[in-house]
C-alpha cells in the first residue's frame, strides 16, 4: 500500500509551496488532496508560468508569481520547496525569515507513503540503475513504480492513490537536501564526482549533502556501497559491489557480474557495455536483494534493456560517422565515461553551463583520445584556455557545432562525433533533454540533407 494513514496530518494546514516546475505542481496538488489550503508561488512569470498559475487556478489552489511572489507577507504552517530552488534566493528567504518550517517535495510525498523504497543516489548512473532496479523488481512479481529525479515526482504518485509493493526512486542532492524522516527501505550510492559546485561551496559539501540518504536508517535497512569508500556513519546492513576488486559482494570478472561466487549476468547477453553500466547492474541486482530474495534470472530480465535517451546513445551512423547523443553527461565523470567508450577518430562537442568547477582534470585523457574539441555554451573559452593542449574551436550554437563537426569528419574515415558536454545545459537549453533533442533533429536534418544531394 502506498498511500500512508497518516495524510489527515495536512488537512486544514495552510501550506505554500515554492516553484511552479513539475514537483512544485505535484507537490501543490497532493496537498491539495490531503485538504491543506495551498497556495503556490514562483518569483519568475513567464508565459508557462501564466499558465501553470491558470492551471492550479483552476484546481482551486491559489497561486502568485513574479517579483511579488518574494515579499509575500502571509504566514503558513509549512512550506514545501522545489528541488531546483536553492535556499538563499529571496523567495526562500522570505519564508525563513518569518519561521516557517520547511521541507521538500521528496520529504512531503514520503511521509504519505507505507511502502518500502529504493532511494538511489550519485553523481553518474542514477537513471540507468533506476530503470534497471525497477525492471528487476517488477520481474519478480511486484507491483513496482519508479519516481524523482527520474522524471516523475514522488508527490506525483501520491496524488494517484495507487498501490505499489515498492517505489524505486532516483534521489539528487539537492533533493536530499531538505529531507527530515526520508528512510529508504535500501539506499544505493553510485559514485561520486565533481559536480554542482555552483550550489555547493565545495566537493565536501556536495558529499554532505548526498550522504543524508543514510542518516534515518537503521541497521534492518539495507545500504548498497562501492567497495572499499568509507562511510563511517552508514547503520545499515552493507552490500558492496566493485568492478575491480574480488573481494566485493558483487563483482566483475571479465564481463561477468559475481555475486558470491556465483555468476549472475553476462554482459556480453546484454545491451549494456563498460565498466559503468556493470557498476550500475551490480547495484540494482543489490537493490532489489534488500527488498525480495526472489530475484529472477537476469539475463532474461536485462537481455533487451536499453540505456536512457541522451546517454552515449547512438543517433545514426551515415558515411561512416558515428553521431552520439550523451546530453545526460553533466559532469567530467561521465563525459570520460564517454570519451572512453569511442573507438578511432574522435570529434567531441563539450560545453555548457559554468558550475563551478574547471576542465583541466581531464585534459591529459582529451589529449590522447580527442581529435577534435569543439566547445560551446558561457564556459566554452574557459574550456579552450584548460585544454590548450588539444586542437580545438569556439562556436556560439549547436548549429555551428554540428556543421563543423560534419566538415571535420568528411577527411576523417571512422570517425565519431560525441556530444558530451561535461556540464549542464541552462545557459542555452531548457534541460539536457532539451540540449540533446536539439543535437538530435540537427544530425537528423544534416543527414538527410546530404542523402538528398547524393541521390539529386
Amino acid at each position: 500500500m502506498a498511500l500512508s494513514d497518516s495524510s489527515s496530518i495536512y488537512f486544514g494546514k495552510k501550506v505554500c509551496v515554492l516553484g511552479l516546475g513539475r514537483s512544485g505542481m505535484a507537490a501543490s496538488r497532493l496537498l491539495m488532496k490531503m485538504g491543506a489550503v495551498v497556495t503556490a508561488y514562483d518569483s519568475l512569470n513567464t508565459p508557462l508560468h501564466f499558465e501553470r498559475e491558470e492551471t492550479l487556478r483552476g484546481e482551486g489552489i491559489d497561486v502568485m508569481i513574479g517579483p511579488d511572489a518574494e515579499r509575500a507577507s502571509a504566514y503558513y504552517d509549512l512550506a514545501i520547496i522545489s528541488p531546483g530552488i536553492e535556499e538563499n534566493t529571496p523567495l526562500v528567504l522570505n519564508i525563513k525569515e518569518k519561521g516557517i518550517p520547511l521541507i521538500g517535495e521528496l520529504e512531503l510525498a514520503y511521509t504519505l507513503c507505507r511502502c518500502p523504497v529504493v532511494a538511489i543516489t550519485g553523481s553518474n548512473g542514477k537513471t540507468t540503475t533506476t530503470e534497471l532496479t525497477t525492471r528487476i523488481l517488477e520481474s519478480a512479481g511486484l507491483n513496482v513504480s519508479s519516481c524523482g529525479n527520474i522524471g516523475t515526482p514522488m508527490s506525483e504518485l501520491m496524488v494517484k492513490g495507487d498501490f505499489w509493493d515498492a517505489l524505486v526512486v532516483e534521489t539528487s542532492s539537492f533533493q536530499l537536501e531538505t529531507i527530515r524522516t526520508f528512510r529508504p527501505k535500501v539506499a544505493v550510492w553510485l559514485n561520486l564526482s565533481p559536480n554542482h559546485l555552483d550550489r555547493y561551496h565545495s566537493l565536501k559539501d556536495y558529499r554532505d549533502a548526498k550522504l543524508r540518504i543514510f542518516e534515518n536508517q537503521h541497521v534492518d535497512d539495507v545500504a548498497v556501497l562501492p567497495h572499499g569508500e568509507n562511510f563511517p556513519s552508514v547503520k545499515a546492513r552493507v552490500i558492496t559491489f566493485s568492478t575491480k576488486e574480488a573481494s566485493a559482494d558483487l563483482m566483475l570478472r571479465g564481463s561477468e557480474i559475481i555475486f558470491k561466487g556465483m555468476s549472475v549476468l553476462d554482459l556480453k547477453e546484454t545491451n549494456l557495455r563498460g565498466s559503468h553500466n556493470a557498476a550500475n547492474v551490480m547495484a540494482a541486482f543489490a537493490g532489489a536483494m534488500g527488498i525480495t530474495r526472489k530475484i529472477p534470472n537476469l539475463r532474461g530480465v536485462l537481455s533487451d534493456y536499453k540505456t536512457p535517451a541522451h546517454r552515449c546513445e547512438l543517433i545514426t551512423k551515415h558515411r561512416d560517422v558515428r553521431w552520439i547523443n550523451d546530453s545526460k553527461a553533466t559532469n567530467l565523470d561521465a563525459m570520460e565515461q564517454a570519451i572512453r567508450s569511442v573507438q578511432g577518430p574522435l570529434i567531441l562537442i563539450a560545453g555548457g553551463k559554468d558550475k563551478g568547477f574547471g576542465f583541466a582534470p581531464i585534459a591529459e585523457l582529451v589529449r590522447e583520445c580527442v581529435t577534435f574539441a569543439i566547445l560551446i555554451g558561457e564556459i566554452r573559452h574557459r574550456i579552450s584556455e584548460e585544454w590548450a593542449c588539444v586542437p580545438s574551436a569556439t562556436v556560439d550554437s549547436m548549429e555551428e557545432a554540428v556543421l563543423l563537426a560534419s566538415r571535420m569528419t568528411d577527411s576523417l574515415s571512422g570517425s565519431t562525433v560525441l556530444l558530451s558536454p561535461g556540464t549542464s545545459s541552462f545557459d542555452m537549453f531548457r534541460d539536457y533533454i532539451e540540449r540533446g533533442e536539439t543535437f538530435r533533429k540537427l544530425v537528423n536534418r544534416l543527414s538527410s540533407i546530404t542523402e538528398s544531394n547524393a541521390h539529386s
